[in-house]
């Protein structure tokens, strides 16, 4: 019982990508984008185009930037990049403790649990409503230093997940 009662009390932090990190880039114009890999989109869709500095998916009719991006910049076997949305209006990061937004409950994820290393020691994916409890879990386990949270069908990195 009292590690049932641990476990909900155990927080966690959900962290957007820095904004400055991008903000060359929207000044670009298409062909300097399309050089390194990039490119604007119109969002026509509700669902989507998730921006990960907002950690929200970006409303219809929004323009939003396409890009590579290394989310696991690290020198183990694990360094990883992918294909990332970002919006141009959003300055500020967003951090979310203890809960997990609907950019993350409407989706499959992939819970991937890093280690000081940055070395996967525990992976596992699940629906984004029943994924709470899985990282509370992980998170609570000595050996985890963060995670990384994907939307599990397209394999794209959605965020980071620390302790408060």
């Amino acid at each position: 019982m009292r590690a049932a009662a641990m476990l909900r009390a155990m927080n966690y932090t959900l962290r957007g990508l820095e904004p400055k990190l991008f903000e060359s880039l929207f000044h670009l114009d298409d062909k300097a984008l399309a050089a390194r890999g990039m490119r604007w989109m119109s969002v026509d869709e509700p669902v989507g185009f998730p921006c990960r500095i907002s950690l929200e998916d970006a409303p219809v009719g929004e323009r939003v930037l396409l890009l590579p991006f290394v989310h696991q910049d690290s020198h183990s076997p694990y360094r990883a990049s992918g294909p990332i949305f970002v919006r141009p209006a959003i300055h500020e990061a967003r951090r979310i403790t203890g809960e997990l937004p609907p950019y993350l409950t409407r989706r499959l994820l992939s819970v991937r649990a890093y280690d000081a290393k940055d070395d996967m020691v525990d992976a596992e994916v699940i629906d984004g409503a029943a994924a709470a409890p899985l990282i509370e879990r992980y998170l609570a386990r000595d050996e985890v230093t963060y995670l990384h949270l994907h939307f599990a069908r397209r394999g794209c990195y959605a965020c980071r997940v620390d302790r408060p």
